[in-house]
């Protein structure tokens, strides 16, 4: 293949990528209007039905321009060569190769940041605003955004010099000594990322003594669950949405409360969320998403690794001599179609989690507290109740809600 072809080649998987999501967003966005499915009719009043619509018709509007400009901002930076521009400039600071990826990826993150900022913005102050979901302040905002490209910064520019590092010392066997590297990365977060990430953007407190604390402490002894930590996070800074979250292993085992989702449920719908999350626990879905996670990325690696020292995959991005972030550039959209299988697996083993937590919770403590808690983080949140089937199987990692609740209802009279 000549590098024109791929160059080519490269343009129409982005092309049609960008259909395909605008295809199945335009199926998703028909059904807007549907009447809610019959176990939901309930959730909402004729005039909360009607905000709802308009908070995904909003919504809607604003991802066909966002998406518009960032996909016409790729495409622009492709045709008129601006791969070949980063190098060359990212060359004119330094002539060391780790030194000009460092660069490279920086200025391209930059410009991309540029043209986000806009849209992320909007979003925030703006549609989220008007619908009553951003809490979040100007200063808070540009905080974000600060220590989001520090962060960026340091942990990605950290493992790309790793990377770059283990390349430059060991050629195309590189994958496996990477993969030893990424695997540990990716441990080490799942143990420390309350601790040193979370910290850094929310403030997080443990769980006040009192009723809620003892009926989730009794709930976790009974199944056999050493709980060492319930904490509570400030979500409310930024949002009025809900939401709870499982970390950690072993004896550091810890469950994070969203402040909202104490706000919006009551005590014992609380200790449905927590059992739905101790489910995933005791189903051992934490350490297969951590091993599936590792897998992927090991034959993302070893593909790349057939492909690092082929010259065409500069070329194809105009630039005559060969370097591992060009390379890592046009085999990220050469996977593309490789990726959005796996992301398609994933995606349906995690739905399948969620039905398998859900049954849990409902075997082990009640099914209808988590009926209810989920019909009201859905009404809260504004959410989709009718989304298109395919829009779902491509996108969503959660079952919709109708079917999560008719899932329940059945284990609940069963267990009635």
């Amino acid at each position: 293949m000549t590098p024109q072809r791929l160059f080519l080649l490269l343009i129409g998987l982005l092309v049609v990528n960008y259909l395909f999501d605008l295809l199945l967003g335009y199926l998703n966005a028909k059904r807007f209007k549907n009447d809610p499915p019959e176990v939901l009719a309930d959730l909402y009043d004729a005039d909360e039905y009607q905000r709802s619509q308009a908070y995904k018709a909003a919504s809607y509007r604003f991802g066909l321009l966002s998406g518009g400009v960032s996909f016409l901002a790729t495409l622009a930076f492709f045709l008129l060569d601006g791969f070949a521009w980063a190098d060359a400039l990212a060359r004119s600071w330094s002539s060391n190769e780790i030194a000009v990826a460092l660069v490279f990826f920086g200025v391209i993150l930059l410009a991309s940041s540029i043209i986000s900022l806009p849209f992320s913005y909007y979003r925030t102050f703006v549609l989220e605003e008007r619908f009553g979901f951003n809490k979040t302040t100007k200063k808070t905002f540009v905080l974000d955004k600060i220590k989001g490209a520090l962060l960026a910064g340091l942990i990605g520019g950290g493992l790309l010099t790793a990377l770059l590092l283990i390349y430059r010392e060991t050629g195309s066997n590189f994958w496996w000594y990477a993969w030893i590297v990424i695997t540990v990365f990716s441990i080490l977060m799942n143990f420390f990322y309350t601790r040193l990430i979370v910290p850094l953007f929310n403030k997080q407190s443990p769980l006040e003594a009192g009723p809620l604390k003892e009926k989730l402490q009794t709930y976790a002894e009974k199944v056999g669950f050493t709980l060492s930590k319930i904490m509570v996070i400030d979500g409310s800074k930024r949002s009025t949405r809900a939401n709870a979250y499982f970390s950690g292993f072993g004896r550091q085992k810890q469950v994070t409360l969203y402040d909202t989702l104490l706000d919006d449920l009551s005590e014992e719908e609380v200790v449905a969320v927590l059992a739905h999350e101790i489910g995933h626990y005791k189903r051992n879905h934490i350490p297969i998403n951590l091993f599936l996670g590792i897998a992927t990325t090991g034959l993302t690696l070893f593909v790349f690794s057939l492909l690092v020292d082929n010259p065409i995959l500069s070329e194809a991005l105009a630039v005559t001599e060969p370097s591992f972030h060009l390379g890592l550039i046009a085999f990220g959209i050469l996977y593309s179609p490789l990726s959005e299988i796996t992301g398609l697996l994933m995606n349906f083993i995690s739905r399948r989690f969620e039905f398998q937590a859900d049954a849990y919770a409902a075997n082990t403590f009640k099914a209808q507290p988590l009926i209810d808690a989920l019909k009201k983080l859905a009404k809260n949140n504004l959410s989709n109740l009718s989304p298109h089937p395919t829009y779902v199987f491509v996108h969503y990692s959660h079952p919709p809600l109708d079917q999560r609740i008719e899932a329940l209802a059945k284990l609940g009279a069963q267990g009635a």
